[in-house]
Formats: C-alpha cells, structure tokens, sequence
C-alpha cells in the first residue's frame, strides 16, 4: 500500500473509533483528545523499547512493539489527514532538507 492506501484506511477506522465513541459515549473524541491518545502509544512505544533493549520488562516482546509502531502510525496518519497536511510531500520534504544538510556536514 502506498501512503494514500494507508491514510484511506486509518481513516475508515478512525471512523468506526467516531462511530463507537458515539454510541459508547454519547461523543466522539477532537483532534486534541485524539492527540493525548497518541501521546500514550508513543509513551508505550517507550516501553517496549526499552523492553527490546533489557533495560525494563514488558510483556509482549517483539509482537507487541510491531503493533505499537502500527498503532503510532495510524495516529500520525489520521492527524495529518485531520489536520489537512500532506504527509507524502512533507516527508519527501523534510528528508530532503536533512540529506542535503547532513551530507554537507559530512563533506566539510
């Protein structure tokens, strides 16, 4: 899949999250609200790095990092989406401009 693959489908479950919330809840969760969830899978990312390395024990192992790595993903992809940022050309972007600026340190 290609990052406009990807983004259509993190959203399609960001809608069925809208969906359940509603019914659960009575509310779906802002932008804002979604951000503090992210903020907690990279905190458990942390931890399961930390896991790989043997510097804390976390349950799961390396089928549980590759989910949260997913599962940050998705976040990022429905905030770009939710934010209106084209994520495909700001990456290319943004490694551009720390290859160019790397590769003159390199050479200097």
């Amino acid at each position: 899949m290609n990052i406009d693959q990807l983004t259509e489908r993190a959203m399609r479950v960001h809608a069925l999250y809208d969906e359940l919330n509603h019914r659960v809840r009575g509310r779906t969760w802002n932008r804002e609200e979604f951000m503090l969830g992210f903020v907690g899978d990279v905190g458990d990312l942390a931890k399961l790095v930390m896991a790989q390395e043997g510097a804390r024990e976390m349950p799961g192992g390396r089928e549980a990092l590759g989910h949260e790595l997913a599962d940050c993903l998705w976040s990022v992809l429905v905030l770009a989406r939710l934010y209106d940022v084209d994520l495909d050309a700001e990456f290319r972007r943004m490694v551009d401009e720390l290859e160019v600026g790397i590769s003159a340190q390199l050479d200097t």
